[in-house]
Order: C-alpha cells, then sequence, then structure tokens
C-alpha cells in the first residue's frame, strides 16, 4: 500500500432490526444469527463474523468474490441489510481517502448524499460535520452535485469503536428472525405455488423446517416428486441442511376409495397426510404441522373441512397464508425464487380419485364415522414405513429434549 494511504479493511456490514427487540434474549438471538452467517458464507473469503454495536461484520479475505457472498447472504433470515464495505481508522482524514479511493467512476453518478452515523462518540467530529466534510472532499474529486433527498449514489459511514466503516449501497435482506431461534415445524410440500411460500414464511419466524412430500406414483408418474426435490433445494438456500420426505400416497387412497363416500376422499386423504407428516416430523423435533391453505381457495379449505382436517392432528396445525389471495402468494412465490418451478405442470396426488363432487361442509361427527370403515393405524404406519427420505447437507442430529432446548429461552 503506497506510503499515507489508510489501511483498508474489506468487509460485510450487516444491519438487523427485530432481532434487536428481544430485550433480555437479545443475545441468544444475535447468536444464532451469527451462526447462520457463518454457515451461509462458509467457502466464501469469510475470515471472522463478529458482533460491533448493532450490527454484524464479516471480516473478507482480500479478493473473496462479492456475488456469491450477496447471493448467500440475501437469504439468510434475520438481516434487514448489508453491505459491501470498508473499515479504516476512525479519523476524518483515514474515512475520506478510503471513500475517496473507491469512488466510482467519473460520470457514474451526477449526485450523492453522505449519512454519517456515529456509535464511537469520542471522535471529535459530529455526524453531521463529518458529512459535510466528506462531501466537500466528494464533490470536490468527482464534480458531482449534492442531493439529500434523492442522489444518484449514497455514502455510508458508521463510525464505531473498532473502526470507521464506509460503503456505497444497502442491499435489502429477508428480514425477520434468524432460522433456530423458534421451535421447529413439519411443511406438508406439495408442488404447487402455496407451500413453499408457506414454509418460508415460518422459516422467516425463526423455525427450521421438514419438509413432507405426498404423491401417487405408480398411479400417477414422478413429476410431483422431482419439483418436491427442487423446492427442497431452494428453501435449502434460505435454511441451510434440509430434510424431505417422499411419502406414497396412492394405495392409501385407493382404500379410502373402496371404502368411504365419494364426497369425503379428498378431506380424508388430508386426514391421513397430517397424521403420517406429523409422526416423521417428529422425528426432527418439529412441535407444529404447516400447510399452504388459503381460507376459500379450494373446496378443502373451507373453514368446515380445515376444521375436519384439523381434527386428525394432535399437534397445532399452523397456516400462515391463510388469509392472502393467490396473487400475493404468487407475488411472494416470484420473491422467495420458487415460482417459476411451481407453475410447472405435474401430477398432484390429491388429483388422484377425485369425486365430481367434494363435501366443502365436512362435519366431523359424519368424517369420523366414514373414517371408520379404515384400519387407520395400519394405513398410517404404511405410509411412514414406505417414506423416502431425501437430505441435503449433512444436518447435525439433534434429539427432540435438545430441541426444544435450544429453542427461544422463556
Amino acid at each position: 500500500m503506497p506510503e499515507g494511504q489508510p489501511r483498508l479493511r474489506p468487509c460485510v456490514v450487516v444491519h438487523y432490526h427485530e432481532v434487536g427487540l428481544k430485550g433480555r434474549n437479545r443475545p441468544f438471538f444475535l447468536q444464532t444469527l451469527e451462526q447462520n452467517l457463518r454457515r451461509a458464507t462458509a467457502g466464501l473469503g469469510v475470515k471472522r463474523v463478529e458482533r460491533a454495536s448493532g450490527r454484524i461484520l464479516l471480516w473478507l479475505e482480500p479478493g473473496a468474490a462479492w456475488e456469491p457472498l450477496r447471493e448467500r447472504i440475501a437469504r439468510v433470515f434475520g438481516v434487514v441489510n448489508f453491505s459491501r464495505g470498508y473499515a479504516v481508522q476512525p479519523g476524518l482524514a483515514a474515512i475520506i481517502q478510503g471513500v475517496l479511493a473507491h469512488l466510482p467512476e467519473a460520470g457514474a453518478f451526477a449526485t450523492f448524499a453522505v449519512r454519517a452515523r456515529r456509535a464511537f462518540k469520542d471522535l471529535p467530529l459530529s455526524s453531521r460535520e463529518i458529512a459535510v466534510e466528506l462531501g466537500a472532499a466528494v464533490q470536490q474529486a468527482s464534480g458531482a452535485g449534492v442531493n439529500l433527498s434523492a442522489p444518484d449514489m449514497t455514502i455510508y459511514v458508521e463510525v464505531l469503536p473498532q473502526g470507521a466503516l464506509f460503503f456505497f449501497d444497502k442491499i435489502r435482506g429477508p428480514g425477520g428472525l434468524p432460522v433456530g431461534s423458534s421451535a421447529p415445524v413439519t411443511v406438508l410440500l406439495s408442488g404447487g405455488i402455496d407451500s413453499p411460500v408457506a414454509a418460508c414464511r415460518m422459516l422467516k419466524r425463526g423455525s427450521r423446517a421438514t419438509l413432507v412430500h405426498f404423491h401417487s406414483f405408480p398411479f400417477l408418474n414422478r413429476a410431483s416428486q422431482e419439483k418436491a426435490r427442487e423446492l427442497a433445494q431452494i428453501i435449502r438456500g434460505y435454511q441451510g441442511d434440509t430434510v424431505l420426505y417422499l411419502v406414497p400416497l396412492g394405495e392409501i387412497q385407493r382404500k379410502v376409495v373402496v371404502a368411504c363416500p365419494a364426497p369425503y376422499r379428498v378431506v380424508l386423504y388430508r386426514r391421513f397426510m397430517v397424521r403420517i407428516a406429523e409422526a416423521l416430523g417428529e422425528r426432527h423435533g418439529a412441535q407444529a404441522l404447516v400447510t399452504g391453505d388459503s381460507l376459500g381457495q379450494v373446496a378443502s379449505q373451507t373453514i368446515e373441512n380445515l376444521i375436519a382436517v384439523e381434527d386428525a392432528a394432535t399437534q397445532i396445525i399452523l397456516r400462515p397464508l391463510i388469509g392472502m389471495d393467490k396473487q400475493e402468494i404468487a407475488d411472494e412465490a416470484e420473491r422467495i425464487g420458487t415460482y417459476a418451478l411451481s407453475i410447472q405442470p405435474d401430477q398432484d396426488c390429491c388429483a388422484l380419485f377425485v369425486p365430481s363432487n367434494p363435501s366443502i361442509h365436512t362435519d366431523l361427527k359424519g368424517i369420523r364415522a366414514a373414517e371408520s370403515a379404515l384400519d387407520v393405524e395400519s394405513l398410517v404406519q404404511q405410509g411412514i414405513a414406505e417414506a423416502e427420505v431425501v437430505e441435503y447437507g449433512q444436518r447435525e442430529k439433534h434429539s427432540a429434549a435438545e430441541q426444544k432446548k435450544n429453542t427461544l429461552p422463556v
């Protein structure tokens, strides 16, 4: 480095919001967020992850590739925004020299603004004075004008005890709580638009999801299984190591068709799904089931039918999309990257043996009576025994007791 130039340390500056509002539980949430950032950026040139006065810093090796880091960090729940930046000594001369050395090329911006904050009050200049002095230097070097309301470029400066940080943009993160800070859940993953969105909404609230997909092979083709595998890979990008179960439902459906009234078939299918998914999820400490139900969207999602399905569960069923319409769900699927895959045609298991007049006002007495014609426990155990497990990544093994211990302190 030429003599007189400030020593620059490359880093990623991560800001959070909701995590910082947790009072005495804040250290638990921050520790979880730090662990998730380490896992997400492993092998990408991150030397160290540390907390620094209301933000998290990822210190980088020289030459660390930015785009892979950007892509990974943008999927870490708990991150509100993040920036590629540099740290210098907390003095005005070092800040100005560092910023001028990293300004975009001449003509890349016509106007700019400086936003300065001090978490380290020992620096004699105020935030406003830093902004004024740095702004004057940038204006002289670049010829650009100052625009504080709608600048082409914003220069951010944050002065901390560890040093002064500067960066030129803020990239939006997914927000929410870090995965692993809430109890784990089981997600019934179809090949459609809704359930992947429901899964990511639960990840955003801090849960880790075990995925269970039901298919009707060999009665139908394998298309839905392949979609489920690809959707699981996308979800893995948000939560890390992921477990997917592929459960054949066709034989159970055939027995329902033989023994039970046609209008009850779809609700009975879903009751079996609930029981089987619950049992599989419990292997991973899951404490709730999650579905992509949206009220009234299809026949099985009327209030009466939702009650009839939930009657088969022993765990709470969470429905994060229940009040959303289809367009809202589709828009969110676009944002998380599952929409293009979800709309590809497949053969959903619920399309097998569907009656022409499914019940939309199922009563519990009627559904229980219809189900009494089946050996429910034997069919549930059959589904569990025939489930294929697919693991994406080397997931740590925890007992249910350990999972509970690792969730939010009371």
